[in-house]
């Protein structure tokens, strides 16, 4: 094949694309981005146009015929066929322009502009597209889990350390802790909109332009907070996509582990949980299983976001800092497939647990079997017999030990066992009663009696979870407001295309 003498996209290269290269790379970017970026390209194409005839540098007739055709053009969807000559759709939507209007007139549009600025500024308009829908996803399963910990302050388990009985918390204050974690990855996201939300176009290729264009008007009219500052790094810059990944992949880790806990806890042995039948399948052969499989998925994509953590940084790792192939494609390759997953993640965990059932007696049963509740039983000893905490932890300990050779668990431990072993130690007699070792080893009083900060006395995590709420509702104030500014930015653009073509 030979280069089409009026198509001027190939420049001085005489030759088409080998056909190898169109069927593995141009063809399929360009069917992506037809699929994903067509509207955005179609805007960032007026405002540019605007910009350049609120300038001076076109005139008013060029931009009403240019604008006209962009919106016939969006009005009219066709997919090019990409094996041709045509490399990428930029140039098919210009080669389509300047077949409605005239080189004359559609040959302008590219003016003091490159396919490098503008390919920069597609991609970060399409992230930060995807970028809101996912903070709304985020806060929408952050409500879920608040709204579950809010109905289970008496739902009193045993706490884990090492998966190891710990002390008596609720799953209440369970979920307050995951919930804190959880609002740390979302500051962490949030705080990705500042270097995300800058306009490069007007780079150009690199250098910047000699025309007279104003930077500031594109930026605004496309709902940027501004132009980025420099021509390379217009061009060079995509660390919000490494960013934006990162960020996801630390809140889909806080997930994993809240889905890690889920799991276990699912298992019969464990029966704190039951999943919803909708959450859940069956085995093709053994009829009693209840698989969670949401959960599994929610923490195998923790290990893609991972993958897709390391493959950016390492396609951005010893390359110009400028415009490439390996910037400008293969950096961001993967980008809305893990922005995909992460939907995928947001969604999973916001159906399973806002479905979940809590087995609330199971759980307090085993808090009252499973010796988490003798660390409390220490306390009572250094309160009324007066003695050093660390030989009160070796009196409970060594009642521990006797149990578990006996084979018996804590409701077996009376007076008596405390009495004696005392004796055996450190030769002092318990003042401790049967009622009170008892009341020691109430599990929900021991979660009721902690109301210190960051304790899991009801109040306490009610406090806590206050706090949680209103970081939720302010995250949402300003998650609105982005959404808002983007809204406005596009009437705003539609109305001044609108002035311009009458």
């Amino acid at each position: 094949m030979t280069a089409n003498k009026t198509d001027f996209s190939r420049g001085k290269i005489s030759k088409p694309l080998a056909a190898e290269i169109v069927k593995y790379i141009n063809d399929p970017i360009a069917r992506s981005d037809f699929d994903h970026s067509y509207d955005t390209m179609l805007d960032i194409n007026r405002a540019h146009v605007l910009m350049l005839c609120k300038q001076g540098i076109i005139s008013k007739e060029v931009a009403k015929k240019i604008l006209k055709a962009t919106d016939e053009i969006q009005a009219n969807r066709i997919l090019p066929d990409f094996s041709e000559n045509i490399e990428d759709l930029y140039t098919n939507l210009e080669g389509r322009l300047i077949k409605m209007v005239g080189m004359e007139v559609g040959g302008q549009q590219h003016t003091a502009r490159s396919r490098n600025d503008l390919g920069a500024t597609v991609v970060r308009m399409d992230t930060r597209k995807y970028y809101l829908q996912l903070a709304g996803l985020f806060n929408k399963m952050r409500r879920t889990i608040l709204d579950l910990a809010r109905q289970n302050y008496d739902a009193v388990f045993s706490g884990y350390t090492h998966m190891q009985p710990s002390e008596p918390v609720s799953l209440a204050h369970y979920f307050s802790a995951v919930l804190s974690g959880l609002q740390r990855d979302y500051q962490r996201y949030a705080n990705v909109w500042e270097g995300l939300n800058l306009c490069p176009l007007g780079g150009c290729s690199m250098g910047s332009t000699s025309y007279d264009i104003d930077r500031n008007y594109t930026a605004k009219l496309l709902g940027f907070n501004g132009p980025i500052q420099n021509s390379i790094d217009c061009v060079a810059s995509r660390d919000y996509a490494l960013e934006t990944v990162v960020t996801l992949a630390m809140a889909s880790d806080t997930m994993s582990r809240l889905a890690f806990d889920l799991y276990i806890w699912s298992t019969p042995e464990y029966g704190y949980i039951e999943v919803d039948d909708s959450c859940a399948v069956c085995s093709s052969i053994m009829p009693q299983k209840k698989n969670p499989f949401t959960l599994e998925h929610m923490k195998g994509l923790a290990g893609h976001m991972e993958g897709f953590v390391v493959g950016i940084y390492s396609c951005m790792k010893n390359i110009i800092y400028s415009h490439s192939k390996d910037t400008s494609v293969e950096s961001t390759r993967y980008l809305f497939e893990a922005m995909h997953d992460m939907e995928i993640d947001f969604t999973l965990a916001t159906i399973t647990i806002g479905t979940l059932t809590v087995r609330k007696d199971r759980m307090r049963n085993n808090a009252l079997r499973n010796f988490c509740t003798v660390t409390e039983l220490a306390n009572y000893l250094v309160r009324y017999d007066n003695v050093p905490f660390r030989e009160a932890h070796h009196v409970v300990a060594a009642v521990v030990a006797k149990l578990c050779d006996k084979g018996l668990d804590s409701s077996h431990i009376n007076r008596e066992l405390v009495n004696e072993t005392a004796q055996e130690f450190f030769n002092f007699e318990t003042k401790l009663s049967d009622e009170l070792i008892k009341e020691a080893l109430d599990p929900s009083r021991i979660a009721e009696a902690k109301k210190c900060i960051g304790g899991t006395s009801a109040e306490e995590v009610a406090r806590q979870l206050d706090l949680l709420e209103k970081q939720i509702d302010a995250d949402d104030e300003v998650l609105a407001a982005r959404l808002e500014q983007l809204a406005k930015a596009k009437k705003s653009l539609e109305e001044a295309a609108a002035t311009v073509e009458k």
